[in-house]
């Protein structure tokens, strides 16, 4: 699968309690790629129902400038099957799995999928899917779960949950590990690694914020959630490149096309040796750059007419 062609844009993902409506109301104003209607963690158990209820009016209202919605279901199968009830329609792009277990967790909910798309007149595979690693048993599993299902775009690891479940604390050096292999299955299976190598709960230090966020794009990561709007910026300047990492790129492809039609396979540019690797690293940050500004065309709001 080619990220950048059928996977989403999202460099950012900000969580929002579907039952708090001053953050439903403002949500849209945040600038995020995606945003997140949480019915887990942020919804008290006494209000799962009525954020069923609100569910559909919040992708609405959270939609109104473009963002894509996500809906973060809850685990446990009976309060899953609800969720996904409530949840499947054409204003919701996708839907985030908690304590995905296995491959066959994924394709239960995709077949239900399957069935509320048919009923409601909806395309078939409209609705993408993105699997939370959250146990120790899971993360043996992360390559058969990232292979699950065609409806299954990314991939992230939960570090509040999986370091409860492993017993350790939810720091960097203990989450780099189980992170880079999520890296590393989600790439192998096409699909994108969403999340940073730390926590999400750590929000109030921004410079801290930006320099982890800038390290894990540098590992392989291509966006992540975040709790707090003040980190949505942060997550779209670092999940893209840069102005001098396209112009880099542009005069690579641009000095080893003129070489490999020479004759020549490899050549220097800026003191630095350019083969096909690094020509193809350079050709995919081009077309994660042009994604990210077609992105921003359909979202910009249409030119205004004479007065």
């Amino acid at each position: 699968m080619s990220e950048t062609a059928t996977l989403p844009v999202w460099r950012s993902m900000l969580f929002v309690p579907v039952t708090v409506p001053k953050f439903v109301a403002g949500a849209a104003e945040r600038g995020a790629d995606a945003l997140i209607l949480d019915l887990e963690d942020s919804v008290p158990a006494a209000e799962k129902e009525r954020g069923r209820m609100l569910l559909q009016e919040a992708a609405a209202t959270v939609a109104r400038n473009g963002a894509d919605v996500v809906v973060r279901i809850n685990r446990p199968w009976r309060m899953a099957l609800r969720d996904v009830e409530a949840a499947v329609s054409p204003r919701v792009q996708a839907l985030m799995l908690t304590k995905v277990e296995s491959a066959d967790h994924v394709r239960m909910v995709a077949e239900l999928v399957d069935e509320l798309e048919a009923e409601r007149g909806m395309a078939r595979g409209a609705t993408r899917l993105v699997a939370l690693i959250e146990t120790a048993g899971a993360f043996f599993r992360m390559a058969e779960i990232a292979r699950a299902h065609s409806r299954l775009v990314g991939l992230s690891l939960g570090a509040e949950d999986f370091a409860l479940a492993v017993g350790m604390q939810p720091e960097a050096e203990g989450l780099f590990y189980p992170k880079q292999q999520l890296i590393i299955a989600a790439r192998a299976a096409g699909i994108l690694p969403l999340g940073f190598i730390g926590t999400v709960a750590d929000f109030r230090d921004l410079d801290a914020f930006r320099a982890t966020i800038r390290r894990s794009r540098r590992l392989g990561f291509a966006g992540a959630s975040c709790i707090h709007p003040a980190q949505v910026a942060i997550l779209n300047e670092e999940y893209r490149p840069s102005a001098e990492e396209v112009s880099r790129a542009e005069r690579a492809v641009a000095a080893y096309d003129a070489a490999t039609a020479a004759g020549i396979g490899a050549i220097e540019l800026d003191g630095k040796m350019v083969d096909v690797p690094v020509v193809e690293r350079a050709k995919q940050l081009l077309a994660r750059h042009r994604a990210i500004l077609a992105r921003a065309a359909r979202r910009a709001p249409p030119p205004r007419g004479p007065s």
